[in-house]
């Protein structure tokens, strides 16, 4: 055994006087030692129940023949965070998850793990740690928050902060607003949309990380923890054959999961972080892959914010299970790859019904023939830039307007709230990126302050920073190179005209090159916004255009 390192031999006699300072017996060293990561706290809704998830867990591994040691990793709530400095610690916080996990498992050298996240960047973050770590490793989420119901209408937090939007617009009277603020998040869990939380549990299912349900049985559900019970006895199964991580995570795993993803219409997020994920198998992933995909991936799902359906209504009709058979009728799955069931996602989804043609759209009647998400380019966005376009209504999807340039959230914010942002205007807000933020905060404030004035059919909004899962309409974010760099979008000014065409795949600044190019000559770098502390080592460390690994992280050295 792995952990036999720190177990057997005269030499580990201190070792064992600690672990015996533990309290394990024999016995339990005897046994294959289990990490059991435990991302739970009391700051976030998704991990306020991961306590419960980890005793199921416990209780899986022992039943099953190991011993289970639990450990930390952080989360952050991206709804908390949202809107004031601490945006900015978000993105981050996926690399410091990553690298603390494999400093734990490597320490210690645990036989095998178990991953128990929720939310947005622990999941990713704990991703990359089984990647890199590589031994055997299984993943069980917290599950989904049921939905909000206000006035017979289920409802989510997007509701929530385009509800604050409607107010400052007078549309909703502060009773209506109390009536969200006390019944939209009336569960634990994730957010009960396809926000990034839920896109990523959703997708570590189809990754072969987590076994079927991970994604999207409810937070609140019996059936969560028994599901944690049998990922705590699969964990040993996978030590007994020793199936590793990257045994399951292939190139064409990762490909699998885009494919699902352009199906469900996750959240924009996910083009940041199966790169991140990608990069630690050693997988050179452009985003481009993108839109290969989407052309021939149709989109079966509109979850909120897309359409009326949410996660728990995704579980009901046969979760993401009943979505890659689907796809399968039309072979658009990789079915070899092994999973951590044992089995191979072919073997995994045989059988699999949709049970709700309402919730997940038959292969022959897809809500479009193409993906959820597009990769757009153009001299606005040399490198790419991304929009959720399952989210977009049809009269957004091809915009032209004049730009109303933003040097921050908090200037484009008030705009939008004081009635100065006219239908038809392209909202441009920048050096946000991950540099620039630092930190590439979201931008579910302006998103949803649009949509609460009624002008989220008529304006469009571009950024370098990001888009929450929970952002709809034509919101195009991730744009690179960065303003801080001196990419293009560094250039814009006010009324420049700027062309989106979604179908095409293109965002245009449409100002002559001569012109452009004069503009790039008198540019002149922002000082740091931050200059201490985490993100200010953060924004020195960043690679302008590495979505895919904001921080490079070497590799461990032991597989």
């Amino acid at each position: 055994m792995r952990s036999d390192n720190v177990k057997k031999g005269a030499q580990q006699a201190p070792h064992r006087s600690l672990f015996n300072a533990l309290g394990l017996t024999k016995e339990e060293l005897d046994r294959p030692l289990i990490g059991i990561v435990s991302s739970h706290n009391e700051i976030v809704p998704g991990h306020m129940n991961l306590d419960k998830v980890v005793e199921a867990v416990k209780m899986g591994v022992a039943m099953a023949g190991g011993t289970p040691i639990v450990f930390p990793a952080i989360a952050v709530c991206d709804g908390i965070a949202m809107g004031h400095i601490g945006m900015k610690y978000s993105l981050v916080t996926r690399d410091l998850i990553a690298d603390s996990t494999e400093a734990m498992a490597m320490a210690h050298q645990f036989d095998g793990l178990v991953m128990v996240p929720n939310c947005d960047k622990n999941v990713p973050g704990l991703l990359m740690a089984a990647a890199r770590i590589n031994i055997p490793t299984i993943f069980v989420s917290g599950g989904p928050m049921m939905a909000g119901r206000v006035q017979g209408k289920k409802t989510s937090l997007s509701s929530m902060f385009e509800a604050v939007g409607a107010n400052a617009a007078g549309l909703l009277d502060d009773e209506g607003l109390l009536e969200y603020e006390n019944k939209t998040c009336p569960t634990c869990g994730s957010c009960s949309g396809m926000y990034t939380a839920n896109s990523m549990n959703c997708l570590t299912e189809v990754l072969g990380m987590g076994l079927r349900g991970n994604g999207t049985i409810p937070a609140v559900y019996s059936e969560r923890i028994r599901l944690a019970k049998h990922a705590g006895m699969q964990v040993m199964e996978l030590v007994r054959k020793d199936i590793r991580p990257r045994d399951i995570m292939t190139k064409d795993a990762i490909l699998n999961a885009l494919t699902v993803d352009m199906a469900l219409g996750c959240s924009t997020n996910s083009m940041l972080h199966l790169p991140a994920i990608a990069h630690e198998i050693g997988m050179d992933f452009e985003i481009d892959f993108a839109n290969g995909i989407s052309e021939r991936t149709p989109n079966l799902c509109h979850l909120a914010p897309a359409g009326p359906t949410y996660i728990e209504d995704l579980n009901e009709a046969g979760g993401v299970y009943a979505v890659m058979a689907e796809l399968n009728k039309k072979d658009l799955l990789h079915t070899d790859c092994l999973t951590v069931t044992g089995k191979t996602v072919g073997e995994n989804i045989a059988g699999v019904v949709n049970k709700n043609p309402e919730v997940i759209r038959p292969i022959d009647n897809p809500y479009s023939q193409t993906g959820g998400l597009a990769v757009l380019k153009g001299n606005l966005a040399p490198d790419g830039s991304v929009v959720k376009r399952s989210a977009v209504v049809e009269e957004m999807l091809v915009h032209e307007g004049p730009a109303r340039v933003f040097d921050c959230e908090e200037d484009a914010i008030a705009a939008i709230k004081g009635g100065q942002i006219k239908e038809g205007d392209v909202v441009v807000i920048r050096y946000v990126g991950p540099k620039g933020g630092p930190g590439m905060p979201e931008m579910l404030n302006p998103t949803s302050a649009i949509a609460g004035m009624g002008l989220g059919s008529s304006v469009a909004l571009i950024t370098d920073g990001r888009f929450s899962g929970a952002s709809r309409g034509a919101s195009i974010g991730h744009v690179s190179p960065e303003a801080a760099v001196g990419g293009p979008i560094a250039l814009v000014e006010e009324g420049d005209i700027i062309k989106i065409d979604i179908p095409s795949l293109k965002i245009e600044l449409d100002v002559p090159d001569e012109v452009l190019a004069k503009r790039k000559a008198n540019w002149q770098p922002r000082k740091p916004r931050i200059t201490t502390g985490y993100l200010a080592r953060y924004a020195a460390m960043v690679t302008s255009g590495n979505r895919g690994a904001v921080l490079e992280v070497p590799k461990s050295s032991q597989q």
